[in-house]
């Protein structure tokens, strides 16, 4: 009996005994960023390779404009007419030369397959890219074909032909 009245001590003793529950309290915060608009930009290469000028057929090449935006983001994309040209708008007179002597190879830069629309900066019977509007980033990368020609018949100095275009994005 003694044992029973000890264990039901025990209990009521218990009952009477406040079991501690920790307080909580709780809030939020806010998680913010700004994105802004931006761009990268690459090329390839237009590399028209040998060139015969009495094949009689011109000589075709294509390189690339290579444009990553982040989605949303409106560009353009314009070429200059290169530094042998004569002036940064005189797209008639693209031409390529050997070193720093006067021996010129003419070409041009399209926007088209076809290589009727001339790629440059909007002056000059020349056209962006796209030709009208804008185009829009989707943040993958996006490729813009140049298409490259030197018409046949250029009876020039044999030798090394370079010229140096600069492409400009802008985007907003």
């Amino acid at each position: 009996m003694r044992r029973y009245l000890k264990s039901v001590f025990a209990l009521t003793a218990l009952s009477f005994a406040q079991v501690a529950i920790p307080a909580t309290s709780t809030s939020t915060f806010t998680v913010t960023a700004t994105v802004a608009s931006s761009c990268t930009l690459g090329t390839s290469n237009v590399a028209f390779g040998a060139y015969n000028p009495t094949s009689g057929t011109a000589n075709d090449a294509s390189g690339a404009a290579l444009v990553t935006c982040t989605t949303g983001t409106t560009y353009t994309i314009a070429l200059d007419a290169g530094v042998s040209a004569g002036g940064a708008s005189v797209f008639s007179n693209r031409r390529m030369r050997i070193g720093a002597t006067t021996s010129y190879l003419g070409y041009q830069l399209y926007l088209d397959s076809g290589r009727v629309t001339v790629w440059g900066d909007g002056l000059n019977s020349s056209s962006i890219n796209p030709t009208s509007g804008t185009s829009t980033g989707n943040g993958s990368q996006q490729s813009y074909t140049v298409y490259g020609r030197i018409t046949a018949g250029n009876y020039v100095t044999a030798g090394s032909y370079t010229d140096t275009v600069t492409v400009t994005l802008t985007y907003t």
